[in-house]
């Protein structure tokens, strides 16, 4: 794919790597951006790298009015000996053919846009920080882009990647997080768009987000949308739980997105030799499993967080803690693991760091 490089004139302050650890995460971008246009008939052309900044949308924009809009997130770490890497884009590049198909949105060459998210985060290779816990997200994502008022796929659309310097997703880094248990509202069911990485899904989970955080808790845990009581997973994350020395996540069903972190968890461990199950969990399964003392740690598994440990569940008048608050062994083990693959600590057995430069 050829790519158009147009470098900024002004390019901005770059947060120091100190700094790094106050800036909410998101908030602080880089000085370029990536563009690829799509039309029918035509296909997607015109990939390139441009100064960072507004977009020209009509008002009538289709995305604005009916949500035809999905995204991605990955990232970019500076490795040992200064070297630039993604982990997984592969991963992230399937992902988004998945939700492209579902969303009714053309799919993309997934090697080739992997390999143009890589020369925009070369491009910016000056905001890709260094320190622990740091790192470069990507955000690709995809917006139709025809001006009519009318609900059936649309025939242009933009492919736009931004990058941002971001610390630890939670404020409270490793330290483990309080997850309020959602009953009432539902995000996704089966044969809708759970499975998709669409902007819709986010939306729906907003409201019960706002509640939760009211209440005192960092994320919310969702059930089905048909029985309210199977476990799918939390906002930003997988879920996972260790119940009798088993690591236990839900099944994919369809409503439950397919992690890229969450497979890099099950294949560790299962080349640990620590068994892994995936399966339907109850809530009411879980709570007597922990009631009977059985849940020996909790952990979230997602791009932003990585490892999350869960010290606490909040579900009904039930409050379920886990591992007297504090991170689980196994929790503590697959993120020390994943990191170092990540930052080429350790030693990359699967092949899943792409080397950038």
């Amino acid at each position: 794919m050829r790519i158009s490089i147009e470098k900024t004139k002004q390019p901005k302050k770059r947060p120091t790597e100190k700094e790094l650890a106050d800036i909410a995460f998101g908030t602080t971008f880089t000085d370029h951006m990536l563009l690829i246009d799509y039309n029918e008939g035509r296909g997607w052309h015109d990939a390139r790298i441009v100064p960072y900044g507004p977009l020209s949308l009509q008002p009538a924009s289709t995305c604005l009015h009916y949500g035809q809009l999905i995204f991605e997130g990955l990232k970019a770490y500076r490795a040992r000996g200064g070297s630039l890497v993604m982990f997984r884009p592969d991963q992230n590049m399937a992902r988004m053919n998945s939700s492209c198909e579902r969303m009714c949105i053309p799919k993309i060459d997934e090697r080739e846009f992997a390999e143009a998210i890589a020369k925009l985060v070369e491009t910016d290779e000056e905001w890709v920080p260094s320190l622990p816990a740091t790192s470069l997200y990507i955000r690709p994502f995809i917006i139709s882009n025809d001006a009519f008022l009318g609900v059936h796929p649309s025939s242009s659309y933009m492919f736009i990647v931004i990058l941002c310097p971001v610390g630890a997703y939670y404020k409270e880094g490793l330290a483990p997080v309080k997850i309020y248990v959602e009953d009432e509202y539902v995000r996704a069911v089966k044969g809708g768009t759970g499975f998709a990485k669409c902007a819709g899904n986010y939306a729906a989970s907003l409201k019960s987000q706002v509640e939760a955080s009211e209440k005192g808790y960092s994320q919310v845990l969702w059930l089905d949308g048909v029985e309210r009581r199977n476990i799918e997973e939390v906002g930003a994350m997988n879920v996972f739980f260790v119940i009798d020395g088993e690591i236990t996540t839900p099944e994919l069903n369809g409503s439950i997105l397919p992690g890229i972190t969450r497979k890099s968890v099950i294949e560790l461990a299962r080349s640990w030799n620590v068994p892994v199950a995936e399966r339907r969990i109850a809530i009411d399964e879980l709570a007597a499993a922990h009631s009977e003392g059985k849940v020996s740690e909790a952990f979230g598994a997602g791009t932003a967080a990585v490892i999350s440990p869960i010290g606490e569940m909040k579900w009904k008048n039930a409050v379920m803690r886990f591992n007297d608050g504090k991170i689980g062994e196994i929790s503590q083990r697959l993120y020390d693991e994943i990191t170092g693959i990540q930052t080429g600590a350790r030693e990359d057995k699967f092949g899943w760091v792409h080397k950038i430069k």
